[in-house]
């Protein structure tokens, strides 16, 4: 095998349309010894690689990849082949710890357990929207449903989201808003088969590096597909692409829609399909006709031939896939700008069929669970909250008064901050996840997590920054130490079966969701425990029961069948009939307007009568909220490296992945460099509004005016939560507490800077 650290995407093995992609078996073994091999798939992105886990007495010693499995053919990425031995690490939790004396000390787990428990039938006194729930999108969906059940019709807050509201809670609402409910259209298998790819604001070679590699292989292959890139900087995707459309950060609507009316004015779409299968052609094809190529090229600060080349490769070949993620979701119109890659497949008739696929990504490997279990406050089942009959199924289906379960809309993860900040809530459980690296303007999430008037619990395997300011702290089983089962990008479920034990006390998230249940003793209208379930396998059979009969339909993906291999629900793609999930009764939402994220009711959904046909949305281009000006007169956005995962709390203990990508950079393109004669490695500041960070330049490609930050950078390494005692290193220091009005996703890319020499 090659250096996956300087090569991370492996030999190619190039093949051609509809061929099957060839296997490559990527393994890393730390012993020359017999191992038992167990089954598993990646936690460290959504593309959800399926391997193995080598065990040799008791210990994890190495991956392969599966051969046999439909989403890698064997491949592995960096961060799978060596991001295991972050279990090894010596610093795990492996005892609770309670708060006394402004300390963390260790404790039992009936001692944390009581104490959480005690608090929180104090709180209950006052009702159930003093709880907020803030998960990940790590744990297994066993654990997610368990959480949203206890959560939902245990307490009855409607405080309940996950960090996958950072990075693809847009995804879902595009989905949604076009299609009716959830659920990506599109398959990986839609590669070997398409003659064009769009990659709009997704550098997947960095956060999907197996499906790059596919993408790669098809390139390196007889008639290659060709490729479109949406970004202002020169990924290895943008430099890989046939047309690299580096648009200024928070333009993307703009031109979206002139490629759009590019292709009405050329005839470059299918009337029939249009006819049949959709409603809105008219308001489209009268809002897209505002841009004209010359003018997106002026909003977006691009050539037009290159918008012209674009428009001709997306109208003309004959199989597209197109692939969105945070350059669209963390941008401004989010929820606009992903609806209208929507269009594009709708007005083409490029759905449901081999090479005609739209894939809304993900970024994290278990986001697709949260959003379809309820576990980042949707509907389980993918259920309307709107609509009183699908909420009268959960009650009936739970045995409670459909009266105890949240009324409205939920709050989403900005929003709960905000009421934890304002004393409204007053217990804050955070499970897997980071918020204090992860969120926007860390100084004020800081400061909220330092409230003594906030209980806050986090539930983790090492101690984080967040966990720093926690006052009990659990620790957790990790990924290779239980059981469960979780769906990647493209619907894919696998099931991880359990390898070796947890480290000391530490216990899955499963078993500490339902000791708290029990504890709290929530039970159901006939006296009963309202969750029913102790094991993953119980639990995953009472999520079936759940799903059945709708969309993410798990009935028939038992455990023993998940054995086999990566099943993906729904079958290989959605809509092959052009029949899309708007019905009024069934749909997962009435809909939203695009440009306030007002909510639409059931009376106007249903005088539209969608009849199972998609929505084709128009909406014109606004300007982002935040400008640059004299003051700070350039733009911070911030993205991923191959070699980390979100806020480094594993990744950055593995020695490989470490030594390949130690500390933050911050890009800034050579015309800016010489302007502001910045050198490679000078210790630089970015400045915004908010605050700040430092690190050393990198003179990159990107358009001028943008600087680039990794946003994996902490300070737990400092053993500190915030930068007390060292320069800010932490991207989101600095950026904005913004959002889109639809999704609710932060925006990200977005934030007016100055640059100056630290």
């Amino acid at each position: 095998m090659n250096d996956r650290i300087a090569d991370p995407w492996g030999e190619r093995t190039p093949y051609g349309p509809g061929e099957r992609w060839p296997v490559r078996q990527d393994q890393l073994l730390t012993v020359d010894a017999d191992v038992e091999w167990v089954p598993t798939a990646s936690v460290l992105h959504s593309n959800g690689d399926a391997m193995e886990l080598a065990v040799l007495e008791g210990q994890i010693v190495g991956v392969r990849g599966r051969a046999d499995d439909r989403v890698n053919h064997g491949r592995l990425g960096p961060k799978d082949l060596y991001g295991w031995q972050a279990n090894h690490s010596p610093d795990r939790l492996t005892t609770p710890l309670v708060r006394e004396g402004g300390r963390l000390v260790p404790a039992s787990w009936d001692a944390a357990m009581d104490l959480i428990a005690a608090h929180s039938r104090e709180l209950l006194r006052e009702g159930p929207e003093r709880f907020g729930f803030y998960t990940s999108g790590q744990l297994f969906l066993e654990e997610y449903y368990t959480l949203a059940v206890l959560a939902t019709a245990g307490i009855g807050t409607p405080h309940l989201d996950g960090n996958t509201r950072l990075c693809t809670a847009t995804a879902a609402s595009a989905l949604k808003a076009s299609f009716g409910t959830d659920g990506q259209p599109g398959s990986y298998t839609d590669v070997d088969f398409c003659d064009a790819l769009a990659l709009w604001g997704h550098n997947v070679a960095e956060t999907q590096t197996v499906l790059w590699s596919r993408m790669l292989d098809r390139r390196r292959g007889p008639t290659p597909p060709a490729m479109i890139a949406v970004d202002p900087r020169q990924t290895p995707v943008a430099r890989e692409a046939d047309v690299h459309l580096a648009v200024r950060p928070g333009t993307n609507l703009a031109l979206v829609n002139a490629l759009i009316r590019r292709l009405i004015d050329r005839g470059w779409y299918d009337p029939g399909y249009v006819d049949a299968h959709t409603i809105g052609f008219e308001d489209l094809q009268r809002v897209t006709a505002d841009y004209p190529v010359e003018r997106a090229a002026q909003i977006c600060g691009l050539e037009p031939r290159l918008i012209e080349q674009a428009a001709e490769i997306l109208g003309t070949c004959q199989a597209l896939v197109s692939t969105v993620l945070q350059g669209f979701y963390q941008s401004h119109q989010a929820t606009a700008a992903a609806c209208q890659v929507n269009n594009v497949h709708l007005l083409r008739g490029m759905l449901g069929r081999p090479g005609a696929g739209v894939l809304q990504m993900n970024g994290q490997p278990t986001a697709q669970n949260t959003r379809e279990t309820g576990a980042d406050g949707d509907l389980p089942g993918m259920r309307n909250w709107a609509n009183p009959r699908h909420v009268e199924e959960l009650a009936e289906l739970w045995n409670v008064d459909a009266a105890t379960l949240p009324q409205g809309r939920p709050t989403h993860a900005m929003e709960i901050f905000r009421k934890a900040e304002e004393g409204d809530i007053r217990l804050l459980w955070i499970s897997a996840t980071n918020p204090a690296v992860s969120l926007p303007e860390l100084p004020r999430i800081r400061r909220l997590l330092s409230d003594p008037a906030l209980f806050v619990v986090v539930q983790d395997i090492f101690m984080t920054e967040t966990a720093m300011l926690a006052d009990v702290v659990l620790p957790a089983a990790a990924w290779g130490e239980k059981r469960g089962t979780f769906t990647n990008a493209d619907r894919t479920v696998h099931l991880s079966e359990q390898a070796v034990q947890p480290p000391g006390q530490a216990r899955s998230d499963l078993d500490i969701f339902c000791d708290y249940a029990a504890r709290m003793n929530f039970r159901d209208q006939d006296g009963k425990p309202l969750i029913q379930w102790s094991t993953a396998e119980q639990a995953f059979e009472a999520w079936q029961a759940c799903s059945a009969g709708r969309p993410c339909d798990y009935t028939d993906l038992g455990y023993e069948r998940l054995r086999e291999g990566g099943i993906q629900w729904g079958g290989e793609r959605l809509y092959i009939d052009g029949r899309f999930n708007t019905d009024t009764d069934y749909c997962e939402t009435y809909g939203q307007d695009m440009i306030t994220g007002e909510p639409q009711d059931e009376a106007a959904h249903r005088a539209k009568n969608p009849a199972g046909r998609a929505f084709l949305h128009a909406v014109p281009y606004q300007p982002p909220p935040e400008q640059p000006d004299d003051d700070y007169p350039m733009l911070l956005t911030t993205g991923r490296t191959v070699y980390h995962f979100h806020t480094r709390t594993k990744t950055a203990r593995v020695p490989e992945l470490d030594r390949a990508a130690p500390r933050p950079w911050i890009e800034i393109s050579a015309e800016d460099a010489a302007r502001l004669a910045v050198q490679e490695g000078d210790l630089v500041r970015v400045e915004t509004r908010r605050g700040a960070m430092e690190a050393p330049a990198r003179i990159a490609g990107l358009r001028p005016g943008t600087l680039f930050a990794p946003f994996h950078y902490g300070y737990w390494d400092a053993g500190t939560a915030g930068p007390h005692d060292g320069p800010p290193t932490a991207a989101n220091e600095a950026t904005l507490t913004a959002w889109d009005p639809v999704s609710k996703q932060p925006i990200y890319k977005l934030s007016a800077a100055r640059l100056i020499k630290a």
